[in-house]
């Protein structure tokens, strides 16, 4: 009997780590990749990052992850609500809860200057990236 309360005690110690760990990364960080080149030399196309989902405030220069057309993409913050940007020669406010994102690689890069509704709204936002890899 006291073998068995022993093993059951074994086995309950990686069965906490793994199911905190399943939590964490399921409501608090996000383990991904970069799907492109567009945020080249930053980070380099196929590296892991690392994000913390986000809960707090989103600044210009932040990289972030979103959802965009059904894909995940990551981007950095060039204006937030309030800001004014100029785009193909019109001037346009970003609207509250909204963010305007481009790709460091502008060359490579489909972001917001491309796209029909320019701005990333805040519930489209996956993460805020706290660790790239290079």
């Amino acid at each position: 009997m006291k073998k068995l309360k022993n093993a059951v005690k074994l086995s309950l110690l990686p069965m906490t780590i793994s199911l905190l760990i399943l939590i964490l990364f399921r409501f608090v960080f996000l383990l991904g990749y970069v799907p492109t080149a567009s945020m080249e030399p930053a980070l380099k196309t196929g590296s892991l990052l690392l994000g913390v989902r986000v809960w707090g405030d989103i600044q210009k220069g932040d990289i972030i992850v979103f959802r965009h057309n059904k894909e995940y993409l990551v981007k950095r913050v060039e204006a937030v609500e309030g800001d004014l940007i100029e785009r193909n020669g019109e001037n346009l406010v970003v609207p509250e809860g909204g963010f305007y994102v481009l790709g460091d690689n502008g060359q490579c890069s489909y972001d917001s200057r491309y796209w029909k509704h320019p701005f990333v709204m805040s519930d489209d936002i996956v993460a805020k990236v706290i660790l790239p890899t290079r």
